[in-house]
């Protein structure tokens, strides 16, 4: 008999390494199903809470935040292609230009955890953003996503015209900086079980049934 367990699992929608992380973490859960079975949860986080409307040009952004030269990206911007299509997920590194502001983003998938639709709006806008190179920031986009994945786009157009959920996830993404999350993915298991990055999904399996079997 399948344990279930939580899992909340930190990220941002402009995070490469938590699209990888998701679909390792969903490989894994599908492998280890005869021994556990997730309750999910999307928690919030933004790598650049401050970004404008215009967003920025990745290679300067990367540049100026981690000092990283252009090879040292290219090297990067292969290595997570590789990693994505290890695990399924396609990574369209020449129409990925621009980082945006995602805080949007996260108002939508706080609303959609409550229509059924969270997952499915995770793997919608990491697709959007990574596989086509579309800005996250855009309510032109956020309002396609949604009705792709089968939410009401009038009622996701009045959210994001307005201010709703903001305040709850600003306060959930402060509840999980208080709690030493500075880095993301952080997918936390049974709100106990920390396990960080992009994880092979042999990983993810591994602490899955160990923490099932203590359970």
């Amino acid at each position: 008999m399948s344990k279930q367990l939580r899992i909340d699992f930190v990220s941002d929608v402009s995070c490469p390494w938590c699209a990888i992380g998701l679909a390792s973490l969903e490989t894994a859960l599908e492998h280890a199903s005869d021994a556990v079975s997730a309750d999910l949860h999307f928690q919030p986080f933004e790598l650049n809470p401050n970004m404008g409307k215009e967003g920025q040009d990745i290679g300067e952004h990367i540049a100026q935040k981690y000092g990283a030269t252009e090879e040292q990206q290219q090297h990067s911007r292969e290595m997570i292609r590789q990693r994505g299509a290890d695990v399924g997920f396609t990574f369209d590194m020449n129409k990925r230009g621009r980082i945006y502001n995602t805080f949007d983003a996260h108002r939508l998938l706080h609303w959609a955890e409550d229509q059924g639709k969270q997952r499915d709006l995770k793997r919608a806008l990491f697709e959007a953003y990574f596989t086509r190179g579309e800005d996250p920031s855009s309510h032109e986009v956020l309002l396609e996503v949604a009705d792709s994945v089968g939410l009401d786009k009038g009622e996701a157009a009045r959210i994001l015209e307005s201010n709703e959920y903001a305040d709850e996830v600003r306060e959930t993404e402060q509840f999980f900086q208080r709690a030493g999350i500075h880095s993301v993915p952080a997918v936390i298991i049974n709100q106990k079980h920390l396990i960080s990055g992009g994880q092979p999904p042999e990983v993810f399996e591994r602490a899955l049934r160990e923490i099932a079997a203590q359970a």
